[in-house]
């Protein structure tokens, strides 16, 4: 992403065009696609890179979604009041009107990933959204290490869940952590297909960001990829190219996974009940 917001946006339009042009009918955008990932550091300022819902993202990409009937998922910092903002995937259906709002439950706060200053936790729960291409859910980066939230989208009927991202690396780690990191986020996502019969797309940003010339900032390693029900990867892009994938999602195969791995009628709903605790004490 580059720091002019309108340019950002521009750009998104132009990748819809195409992926709409290409037969896509569900396109994701990544996490925060207006502006660069301003998380890095905590500036009062950056506050001003919030909109409103609907706002310029809404407005401008609901009007492409219209006329390329096609649904936008548009993840943006969402302003909802004086104080209160949030990280929320805009899900915009082929008439151009918005279908309904994802608010990132699980917000991090680590090195150069400062989020909690920013967001408020979502507060609207999973949410499925039916549309004229299949019921989609979405949730959003850090969610994406959470098997709860994967569960309750996929039993609230998602077909795939869209994971827009922005995930990379400290520099000075990658050397000796980058490749466990980047199995580990692989794995735990098509974990959640496997786990859920479901499709599931992660959809990352590349490049390397820096709050400023003298910060390290964090290269993020793109590799979005697209996986079926069982895990298996359909489509995957690079990891330092802007590009478009884009993968054929088939109902048919869900429930044939489902009926061979059928983890949704085995699950002992009857014996979860610590579930919703923080912890549980060894005698609990």
């Amino acid at each position: 992403m580059e720091e002019d917001i309108n340019h950002n946006l521009d750009k998104a339009v132009t990748w819809v065009n195409k992926a709409a042009k290409e037969g896509a009918q569900v396109i994701c955008l990544p996490e925060l696609f207006r502006s660069m990932y301003f998380c890095q550091k905590e500036k009062i300022e950056y506050f001003d890179l919030a909109e409103t819902i609907s706002g310029p993202s809404t407005k401008t990409l609901g009007k492409i979604a219209k006329e390329n009937k096609v649904v936008v998922i548009a993840p943006i910092f969402e302003k909802r009041a004086p104080g209160i903002y949030h990280n929320t995937a805009v899900i915009i259906n082929t008439d151009g009107e918005i279908a309904g709002l994802y608010r990132k439950m699980h917000i991090p706060d680590d090195p150069s990933y400062f989020e909690k200053y920013y967001f408020t936790p979502g507060d609207l729960g999973y949410k499925t959204f039916s549309t004229e291409f299949g019921k989609i859910g979405t949730l959003i980066c850090w969610d994406q290490w959470y098997p709860e939230g994967a569960r309750l989208t996929a039993l609230k009927g998602a077909e795939i869940i869209f994971y827009p991202t922005a995930i990379g690396w400290h520099p000075s780690e990658k050397k000796r952590e980058g490749k466990p990191q980047f199995d580990s986020w692989m794995t735990v996502q098509r974990g959640h297909a496997i786990a859920n019969g479901v499709y599931v797309a992660a959809v990352n940003r590349i490049g390397l960001e820096k709050e400023n010339e003298n910060s390290a900032g964090i290269e993020f390693w793109g590799s979005s990829f697209i996986c079926d029900p069982q895990g298996v990867i359909i489509a995957q892009a690079s990891q330092n190219k802007e590009e478009l994938i884009m993968a054929e999602i088939d109902p048919s195969r869900i429930e044939y996974i489902r009926r061979n791995w059928p983890f949704l009628r085995d699950r002992r709903i009857d014996s979860y009940n610590g579930i919703t605790e923080r912890f549980l004490e060894e005698n609990d």
